[in-house]
């Protein structure tokens, strides 16, 4: 009977030790994240960033597991926060490809208790702890400024807009309003190229054609501006003088920095590391940690949209980025 109650006792023993040891290895913590996949240079950063945050985050922060997840598709993305929520996640760390289409599965997450953070793209129905976005008003209204500034006040201008969403219209609303104080700058025109290359590339050749005479083009997007070079370089213009993107990808950084295209002289953040600041958000958040010295949790953040010059370039300029 002793040594049966010795066996006993050892096995007792040898469970307690394996529960300690599963314990202090498992993760305490899961956050998902869910972005849109790499399409085109934006979202190509934006993955880099949050796969950069997580492994970042996973080195001081032992007790939490991260499951990042890229969908090609609105449906593909509900699919992917359903599978995130069969994980057992704690937050919800999402940049909805369509806002409409992922509306009902991230109002299921928040209601679930998952702790959520909506990334750039809002919801027309709030269901999140926390909203993080560019300033998509600001990037409209800087630019707008500084290109009043650059074409002294008098000129024309053609407009290629991103998709036709709602960041979208903030952008151009902004932009307008600060362009109706210069009566001598007329917008020609102003046609949708979906931040897409391509498209913007197909845009500004009917633009090339329809209008003899274009002193600067405003497109609002790094990748729409490379299309935007391409047009202007095969067509053998010259009227055109200053051409601006926006977002602040590495590679117009760089044309700005080395002063190589006399067109490309500015460009204004809207940076693709918001979602990393998501992730800071959301690793706070299931912890019920306070943010910095800040006593209430903020329930939105906008980040500031800033001028990008030759002046400042280098500071915005990130070599292992792939935008």
């Amino acid at each position: 009977m002793k040594y049966k109650n010795n066996i006993m006792r050892t096995v007792v023993a040898f469970m307690l030790i394996f529960t300690f040891v599963g314990t202090s290895y498992a993760a305490k913590y899961k956050i998902g994240v869910s972005v849109p996949s790499a399409d085109h240079g934006w979202t190509a950063g934006l993955l880099w960033w949050a796969n950069k945050a997580a492994a970042d985050f996973k080195m001081k922060e032992k007790d939490i597991d991260f499951y990042v997840v890229a969908s090609s598709s609105g449906s593909k993305q509900v699919g992917d926060v359903e599978d995130l929520m069969v994980k057992g996640i704690d937050a919800l760390v999402i940049l909805p490809s369509n806002p409409a289409t992922l509306q009902k599965v991230i109002e299921e997450a928040y209601g679930e208790g998952i702790y959520t953070v909506v990334v750039d793209r809002e919801l027309a129905h709030p269901a999140q702890n926390i909203f993080i976005a560019g300033d998509n008003s600001g990037l409209g209204r800087v630019g707008a400024q500084w290109l009043a500034k650059e074409m002294s006040g008098k000129g024309n201008i053609v407009s290629i807009e991103g998709l036709q969403i709602p960041i979208n219209k903030q952008r151009v609303d902004a932009f307008n309003e600060v362009m109706a104080d210069y009566p001598n700058i007329k917008i020609l025109d102003s046609q949708p190229g979906d931040w897409s290359t391509q498209k913007a590339l197909a845009v500004m050749e009917n633009f090339l054609q329809k209008y003899p005479k274009i002193d600067a083009v405003w497109c609002q997007d790094d990748d729409m501006l490379k299309g935007v070079l391409k047009a202007i370089e095969e067509s053998g213009r010259t009227d055109i003088k200053t051409v601006l993107g926006g977002a602040g990808s590495k590679d117009i950084i760089k044309m700005i920095k080395s002063d190589s295209n006399k067109m490309v002289r500015a460009t204004v953040t809207y940076p693709p590391s918001m979602i990393a600041s998501g992730i800071a958000l959301a690793v706070h958040g299931v912890k019920h940690e306070k943010l910095g010295d800040l006593y209430n949790e903020p329930s939105r953040i906008i980040l500031g949209a800033q001028l990008v010059t030759e002046d400042n370039a280098e500071d915005f300029y990130f070599e292992d980025s792939p935008y």
